[in-house]
C-alpha cells in the first residue's frame, strides 16, 4: 500500500536522528528532555503499525541513552494528520509489540526498557481526543479510582501543531529542514495559503539547501507540495510554486515537475497495458462460456465486463469443468 504524502515526508525527514532529535526535544517537557542523551538517538528497523493502517499512519522507533548511567529507553514517534479517538489504545498495542520484540532478543531479561510515546499532529482541528489510556475505559469514575492500580495507565506526549503560529514553528530549536517540514504540515490543508506564505520561508529553504544532502531534501519537499496540490491544472501549480519559491529554486522545482510528468505518463501507459490484457482475458472467457453453454444472458456479459483480473482468472480456470453456467461463475 502507498503511504500518504504526509507520512512519506514525515518518515523521510524524521527517520534521520539529527532532524528527529530537535522535534522530540521540542515536544517533550523540558525536565524529561534533559534526562535524554539525544546525541545517542538511533533509529530502529521495522514498523509496529497494523498492516491495515500502513497507508494512513506512520511510526518511527528510536533508542536513546539516558544521561544518568547506561540505561536506554525507546522513543516511539508517531505522526497523525487526522485525529484518532483511540490513539492511546493503539499506542499501547505498539508498545506491547516493542516489548515482545525486546524479550525475543533478550530471553533472559527480567526488566523491560521504558517506552516514551510521542505523537505529532497537524489536523484541521485541534486535538480533543484522550491522551490518557485510562480516559478510554468505560468505567464510572469511582470504580476507576478503585481499579487504577490494576489497569494500564499512561499518557502519550502530544505535539499538536494544528494551530501553532508560523513564528513559533520558525523559532523552534530544530534543524532548518525539520522546521520547514512542520510548517508544510501546518498548512497542508490549504495549498494556496502555503504558497502565499512560502516567500517568507525562503531563508529557511536556503539554509536547507546549504546543508549536507540539502538538494535531496528540497526535492522531497517540492514533491510533497505537488502531491498536496490540486493538479487539475498542473501548469498553474508549477507557475505558482516558481513565483513563490524564488529563482534559486527554479531548477529544483522544474526537475520535480518533469519527473512527475514522466511518472504520470509511465503510470498511464502501464494502466493502459493492464486494461488491454484484462480486456483480452474477458474476451477469451466469453468465448469459452459461449462454446460450453451457448448464448449468454445480457446480465452475465455485464458481470464479466465489470469483473477484475482475479475474478476473470478464477472463472477461466473453472469454465472447463463446471457442469453449469452458474457453477462456472460462482464466487469462491
Amino acid at each position: 500500500m502507498t503511504p500518504t504524502p504526509h507520512d512519506a515526508l514525515f518518515k523521510s525527514t524524521f527517520s534521520q536522528p539529527e532532524h528527529a532529535a530537535g522535534a522530540l526535544r521540542e515536544a517533550l517537557p523540558a525536565a524529561l528532555a534533559a534526562q535524554i542523551d539525544f546525541g545517542s538517538l538511533t533509529l530502529q528497523p521495522g514498523s509496529f503499525i497494523d498492516e491495515a493502517l500502513v497507508a494512513s499512519h506512520s511510526d518511527l522507533l528510536f533508542t536513546a541513552r539516558l544521561e544518568q548511567g547506561s540505561r536506554f529507553i525507546y522513543v516511539l514517534f508517531e505522526h497523525q494528520s487526522t485525529m484518532h479517538p483511540l490513539m492511546a489504545s493503539r499506542l499501547l498495542a505498539y508498545m506491547v509489540r516493542i516489548w515482545q520484540g525486546y524479550l525475543e532478543r533478550h530471553p533472559k531479561a527480567t526488566l523491560l526498557p521504558g517506552i516514551l510515546p510521542v505523537v505529532l499532529y497537524h489536523g484541521a482541528i485541534a486535538w480533543n481526543a484522550p491522551v490518557s489510556f485510562q480516559d478510554l475505559l468505560d468505567v464510572p469514575p469511582e470504580t476507576l479510582a478503585q481499579m487504577a492500580e490494576h489497569v494500564p495507565q499512561f499518557c502519550f506526549v502530544l505535539d499538536d501543531i494544528s494551530h501553532e503560529t508560523d513564528e513559533a514553528l520558525r523559532a523552534r530549536a530544530m534543524t532548518a529542514l525539520g522546521r520547514v517540514v512542520l510548517w508544510c504540515f501546518r498548512h497542508s490543508s490549504d495549498f494556496d495559503e502555503l504558497v502565499k506564505l512560502l516567500p517568507a520561508w525562503r531563508d529557511v529553504l536556503e539554509e536547507v539547501r546549504r546543508a549536507p544532502s540539502g538538494g535531496a531534501a528540497l526535492a522531497r519537499l517540492w514533491h510533497y507540495m505537488f502531491s498536496i496540490a490540486d493538479l487539475r491544472d498542473p501548469e498553474k501549480v508549477l507557475k505558482a510554486l516558481l513565483a513563490a519559491a524564488g529563482p534559486e529554486a527554479k531548477e529544483e522545482i522544474v526537475t520535480i515537475a518533469d519527473y512527475l510528468r514522466e511518472e504520470g505518463r509511465r503510470e498511464g501507459r502501464l494502466a493502459g497495458e493492464r486494461e488491454g490484457r484484462l480486456e483480452g482475458q474477458r474476451s477469451t472467457l466469453l468465448k469459452q462460456l459461449r462454446l460450453r453453454f451457448g448464448e449468454l444472458p445480457e446480465p452475465i456479459e455485464a458481470r464479466i465486463g465489470a469483473a477484475d483480473a482475479a475474478q476473470i482468472e478464477g472463472w477461466t480456470e473453472r469454465v472447463i469443468t463446471a457442469p453449469t453456467l452458474d457453477d462456472a461463475l460462482t464466487e469462491r
